[in-house]
């Protein structure tokens, strides 16, 4: 047996585990200094006094716990106090985590909203072309942008042929016009800015606002326009005006909004003289306007709506085209002009604009969209 160097009884034995010999080294003879609180975020130590049992007080060699031996001295941090202290980071990450999956939620949300409003009628913009960052503001921004959406409409009636314009709204062919273009009439021929031809079939139309809805045979992949908001339109703004004058396809024109509801006057039928004419035609385009009947007789079925005026350019043939402001948003469906030129006239040579021009609000197109799409006629 390996001898003890250490005095005899320095340190009791303890019950043997397994060698039947005493344990060593034994278990001290004191409990291990227990942690103190002092308040909430500090911990203090007892004084080396503790150890026997004893506090530092007056006795023991412990001073008088503030001065001397006894003083409490700060404990050093704790592996439990540091684990503790990486919590709230991780917590933040988590917070961090959730926010951005409610964000996205909510990101969602406001799309399927802002979606929903963007295709529904009254004041909501319908997308469609967008004039460049670059060439927004400019007419020839507007005119490169939106012309590809503009068509020409060659329609043959009981009362012969008309030329008009269109607005593609649709990349399958929907195309918006004035009734009083195609009405009665069939064939409907279409063409594009690029030349290309297509037949139409008339869909639905609406005399009383003086709309028509045609759709074309085996289109697809069309440039669209985008129906802006009349709501927004201010004397003064600049517009700029595409359409097929004289059949003329794409011809631009541009001005100001002059004045706003207007009452405009125009034939319901196809049948009053009303056509658009083509190059070397002879027909007018008759409205009415405070009692007063210009360029012709509009007949005895008419119907009256309020109209944006404007001296930008329009001439027979503009009928049906748009009137688009410098986002390159449609504004107005271009409607009837006053010519110079006497009212019964039968040569449009003398014909011209004189800067006093009516288009349909786009926000009464866009309201009558559902009806024109059921294919309804009033």
């Amino acid at each position: 047996m390996t001898e003890s160097q250490r005095p005899s009884g320095e340190y009791p034995t303890y019950p043997s585990y397994g060698n039947g010999d005493a344990a060593y080294p034994p278990p001290p003879s004191y409990q291990p200094a227990q942690q103190v609180g002092t308040g909430p975020g500090t911990t203090m130590w007892p004084a080396p006094g503790a150890a026997d049992g004893h506090t530092g007080g007056s006795g023991h060699g412990g001073g008088d716990g503030l001065h001397g031996p006894g003083l409490p001295q700060p404990a050093p941090e704790p592996p439990a106090s540091r684990r503790r202290a990486r919590r709230p980071v991780a917590l933040l990450a988590a917070v961090a985590i959730a926010a951005a999956v409610v964000g996205g939620g909510t990101a969602t949300v406001i799309g399927q909203l802002t979606d929903q409003g963007t295709n529904s009628t009254g004041s909501g913009i319908i997308p469609g072309t967008t004039v460049s960052q670059s060439s927004k503001g400019t007419v020839s921004g507007v005119a490169a942008a939106l012309s590809p959406t503009i068509v020409e409409i060659n329609a043959t009636s009981t009362a012969g042929k008309s030329t008009g314009s269109g607005v593609i709204i649709t990349s399958d062919g929907e195309i918006v016009t004035n009734n009083h273009v195609v009405a009665g009439s069939s064939p409907v021929k279409v063409t594009l800015s690029t030349g290309k031809t297509y037949t139409a079939e008339v869909v639905g139309t609406d005399p009383d606002k003086d709309l028509a809805l045609i759709k074309l045979q085996g289109a697809s992949g069309l440039k669209t326009a985008t129906l802006g908001d009349s709501s927004k339109v201010a004397v003064g703004d600049q517009v700029v005006a595409i359409g097929s004058p004289e059949g003329l396809t794409g011809t631009v024109t541009s001005g100001i909004v002059s004045a706003l509801d207007r009452d405009v006057t125009v034939a319901k039928e196809g049948d009053s003289g009303q056509g658009q004419g083509g190059q070397g035609g002879g027909q007018q385009w008759p409205f009415e306007f405070g009692g007063q009947q210009f360029n012709g007789d509009t007949g005895d079925s008419t119907t009256t709506y309020k109209a944006l005026q404007t001296d930008a350019s329009l001439n027979p043939g503009n009928s049906g085209g748009a009137l688009i402001n410098m986002n390159g948003e449609i504004i107005g469906i271009n409607s009837a002009m006053y010519s110079a030129s006497s009212s019964g006239s039968s040569n449009s040579s003398g014909a011209g604009s004189v800067g006093l021009g009516f288009a349909i609000p786009v926000n009464t197109l866009k309201a009558d969209l559902g009806t024109l799409r059921a294919g309804n006629s009033s």
